[in-house]
């Protein structure tokens, strides 16, 4: 069985730690109706700017300059 290195383990404590970070969080930010209604309202508005770049022609950047 292969040995993981030292080097790769505290890689991977790091990322779980990291992780287990992420995760409270995530769950604070649904605990506050204010915060996750703030949350999601940004997600939509950066979701309609990227929509509107996928929408973009190859010559429609160049119109704009």
């Amino acid at each position: 069985m292969a040995r993981i290195s030292t080097t790769q383990a505290s890689q991977d404590d790091w990322k779980t730690e990291s992780d287990l970070r992420t995760l409270t969080e995530a769950e604070a930010i649904e605990r506050d109706p204010k915060r996750l209604a703030k949350a999601q309202a940004l997600a939509k508005k950066k979701l309609l700017e990227l929509a509107a770049i996928a929408a973009e022609g190859p010559n429609d950047e160049k119109a704009k300059s």
